[in-house]
């Protein structure tokens, strides 16, 4: 005779086998949380963490105890502004508190050995079938990478403004500065001055505004005469972009006036320009040697008048000797000043 079943033995069956269909969803469920690159975790109403995935522990430096941590997978958080959070204001614990998500909260969390993350919290409640609280889940970003671009966009849009204001100051200078007898001779020199100062902010544009090669910035300026009549030579030297722009106004005059009256007048004539760091004392020289007869002038041009005021800006003196085979002009400076 055969074996009767109980009369709720079907009925165990489906229980048995929802059960284990609930278990491998949530196993499965588990598994695409460990995959992800965000850090999540789960708390109770009570705020201890129930779960965490791999991402939490990369993330904040170490791995919470379970029933144990509150809050937050993080060892401390901190307001973006550096202010430290009381637990019961931290972004689980506020959400929990208002019954609702609070998405994009901002924090900085300190990991164990001292170094710290920017993050976007997102802790959201967790209600059961009643709509019943039973805990929270809460999604952590790293934000590091935005907030350094967004800190170098600040400062490049400080930087921009700092040098136009800078840059208009100049030209206003050699505005000033340029004298001439006729309109012609005005365009002209006041053209070849602002020429020479686009060539060394082509210079800065080219390096993104970080430091400028003096030599570069030399062989730039002197541009077709870099020919067997100019030598140019001395210790590796960088300049910040200000300073850059005030050497190369000093090349272009030198070079103007040598080609006018001076070496460059002549075929035969030469220039050598050499710098040297001595300490903190930069020395750059300029001499002229072939060419016309030279003596000091009676009255500043305006040529030695943009020299002086630029080497002013670039807090140096400059030394000058007319002699009969050329003018040596050297331009003593303080390197922390460059």
């Amino acid at each position: 005779m055969a074996s009767e079943q109980p009369a709720n033995a079907g009925n165990v069956d489906v229980l048995h086998a929802a059960v284990e269909a609930f278990r491998k969803r949530e196993i499965g469920y588990r598994d695409i949380l460990e995959d992800l690159p965000a850090a999540i975790y789960t708390t109770d109403t009570d705020g201890r963490i129930t779960y965490f995935n791999r991402a939490c522990i990369e993330l904040c430096g170490h791995a919470p105890v379970l029933g144990v941590d509150q809050w937050c997978v993080c060892w401390k958080l901190s307001s973006p502004e550096g202010w430290p959070l009381a637990r019961e204001d931290w972004p689980v614990a506020a959400a929990l508190r208002a019954g609702r998500a609070l998405h994009g909260t901002e924090v900085i969390a300190q990991r164990p050995d001292g170094s710290t993350v920017s993050l976007l919290a997102h802790p959201t409640p967790i209600f059961d079938a009643q709509d019943e609280c039973v805990g929270a889940i809460n999604m952590l970003v790293d934000i590091g990478d935005q907030k350094e671009a967004q800190e170098r966009f600040a400062l490049l849009a400080r930087e921009v403004d700092h040098r136009s204001n800078n840059l208009l100051a100049v030209v206003q200078s050699l505005v000033r500065l340029t004298k001439a007898d006729t309109i012609s001779e005005y365009q002209a020199i006041l053209e070849g001055r602002l020429t020479a100062l686009a060539r060394a902010n082509s210079l800065i544009a080219a390096t993104r505004w970080a430091n400028i090669d003096l030599r570069s910035l030399v062989e730039e300026e002197l541009g077709a005469f870099r020919t067997g009549q100019v030598k140019v030579s001395g210790d590796p030297i960088d300049l910040q972009s200000g300073s850059a722009q005030n050497f190369g106004m000093i090349v272009h005059e030198l070079t103007t006036n040598a080609v006018k009256h001076g070496a460059l007048s002549r075929r035969t004539g030469t220039v050598s320009i050499s710098w040297t760091l001595e300490g903190d004392e930069l020395r750059f020289t300029w001499e002229e040697n072939g060419g016309p007869p030279t003596e000091d002038p009676m009255r500043s041009n305006t040529g030695n008048a943009v020299i002086a005021a630029t080497a002013r800006l670039l807090q140096g003196r400059i030394v000058r000797e007319w002699r009969p085979e050329g003018l040596r002009l050297t331009l003593h400076c303080r390197a922390a000043a460059l």
